[in-house]
């Protein structure tokens, strides 16, 4: 984020931010154009094939993010300044089972992973999904993490922690659970914010399971003096509960000016929705698969998890073991070239949840779908990137539709913002301009919420404080809807 580094706050913090296949360590500095961020760490990350089953080596990203911080101590000490915190932001319902000692398990399992198959009829048989729902207000995925539960062998002797609260629990031996992580898990009542204990019991859960919750904004702990020691920071350096759920923090930091907006935080999934006071929690929700997911300072992210860029990345990495190394800017290119109309298929499918042999199943999907298949990795390019958009489209009108909340416009953020032709057909699409930024967004939101924390940013009311900031930090570009009669969203 660029800005004057004159009039740079003496405070710095750490942003963990891990997606599913790719982390980072930025550090965030307020100065006096706004927050500026400076990648300080990259590494890769991805699922892996271990012990017969689709795996985090948490082991391994954990001495990642003990890179990141040793790089962000040393970035903070020559600019001058100090890292008063760090804030953690992973994708969501995964966990690692910890014993008494603070040891593993085993590695935790990927969402991706097959196991939660056999378990989504028992679970629906202890608590069918109109109670779940009404108590919950979660869309139904077949991973979420009260399904990942069910496959477990035994709970006893364990806690589990989600896997930003896991990395904070190795930085600090502090147990919490942050609260918008949390109402991922299927367990979490919705209305209140506060475990559902009702559901624990009836599918046999410990009811301590899950350590207690934590705001975002809340102080987990301070650095232990081994991390400290290992990592140059000092010990007083606090963990801070951020939006957890990355996209938690990502919606946080949208840098709208009124309610009237959508979001879409656009990266391997697309989290298509609005921003809400309190969730919808009726059969036309649950029909619609919408979700209630919580956001920072209480609100609700009413959305749908739809496909994304999943398919792209997937297409790109099989095409690089055929050889060469594809070009996704020319295949961006030729694809934006091919006529409208092409095909589009369901790219919220679970057929294409799992890793291997993507473009092959975009061309069956086609087939069955009654189009031609597409002939050429440009054609399977746009036929994703026409299916996304579709799917972003038929989204928004149902959140609108089932909330009543209008919309002017679309804020996509994340790495998908990036994507000129994604933005240009959402918004052909939908009928709406989209604003397209920041790709950061969501170690934007994380850096933030910790500089409101440490009273950097303003307080409120609501997330204004944080939403000014980031209009300051964001370069957006707007994309205009080619055929302004178009249906939009808002009707």
């Amino acid at each position: 984020m660029a800005g004057s580094r004159s009039g740079t706050s003496a405070q710095a913090f750490a942003a963990v931010d891990i997606g599913a296949s790719s982390g980072r360590v930025i550090l965030g500095t307020m100065t006096d154009a706004g927050p500026e961020l400076v990648t300080v760490h990259r590494f890769p990350n991805g699922v892996q094939f271990l012990g017969g089953a689709l795996r985090w080596d948490v082991e391994a990203l954990f001495a990642e993010v003990l890179t990141g911080l040793t790089a962000a101590a040393a970035a903070a000490a020559a600019a001058g300044t100090t890292v008063t915190s760090i804030g953690i932001d992973t994708w969501a319902v995964d966990y690692g089972l910890v014993d008494d000692t603070g040891a593993l398990r085993h590695l935790p399992f990927s969402y991706r992973d097959g196991r939660t198959e056999a378990t989504i009829g028992v679970v629906h048989a202890a608590l069918p999904p109109e109670r779940l729902y009404a108590r919950t207000g979660l869309q139904f995925l077949p991973f979420n993490t009260l399904y990942q539960l069910a496959a477990e062998r035994s709970l006893s002797g364990v806690q589990a922690l989600l896997i930003p609260d896991l990395l904070a629990y190795r930085l600090t031996g502090e147990r919490r659970t942050e609260a918008t992580n949390a109402s991922t898990t299927g367990l979490l009542d919705a209305a209140t914010g506060t475990w559902a204990q009702d559901l624990l019991e009836a599918l046999g859960l410990p009811a301590d399971l899950f350590p207690p919750l934590v705001e975002p904004g809340s102080v987990v702990g301070h650095l232990l003096p081994a991390i400290a020691a290992g990592t140059g920071l000092p010990e007083t350096t606090a963990v801070v509960a951020v939006g957890s759920h990355d996209t938690a923090s990502a919606v946080a930091a949208v840098p709208a000016g009124s309610t009237r907006f959508a979001y879409i935080s656009s990266g391997t999934w697309s989290l298509v929705g609005v921003e809400l006071d309190t969730p919808i929690l009726g059969d036309g929700s649950r029909a619609a698969n919408f979700t209630n997911e919580r956001g920072v300072d209480g609100t609700i992210r009413y959305l749908r998890n739809t496909g994304g860029l999943w398919l792209l990345q997937e297409c790109l990495r099989e095409w690089s073991v055929e050889g060469p190394e594809p070009d996704l800017l020319g295949l961006l290119t030729a694809a934006g070239e091919l006529p409208a109309g092409g095909p589009v298929i369901d790219a919220d499918s679970n057929d294409f949840l799992a890793p291997d042999g993507m473009p092959a199943r975009i061309r069956r999907a086609a087939e069955a779908a009654g189009h031609a298949a597409p002939s050429s990795r440009a054609a399977v390019v746009r036929c994703i990137l026409d299916s996304l958009a579709e799917a972003y489209a038929r989204t928004l009108r149902d959140a609108v539709r089932l909330s009543g909340h209008a919309i002017d416009v679309i804020h996509v953020v994340g790495g998908g913002s990036q994507n000129a032709l994604l933005c240009q057909l959402t918004a052909d699409r939908t009928g709406l301009p989209v604003l397209a930024g920041p790709v950061e967004a969501t170690a934007l939101g994380n850096v933030l919420v910790q500089a409101r924390a440490a009273g950097l940013v303003a307080a409120g009311p609501g997330l204004a404080g944080i939403r000014e900031a980031a209009r300051a930090a964001a370069r957006t570009v707007r994309y205009e809807p080619a055929d302004l009669a178009a249906l939009s969203p808002a009707g």
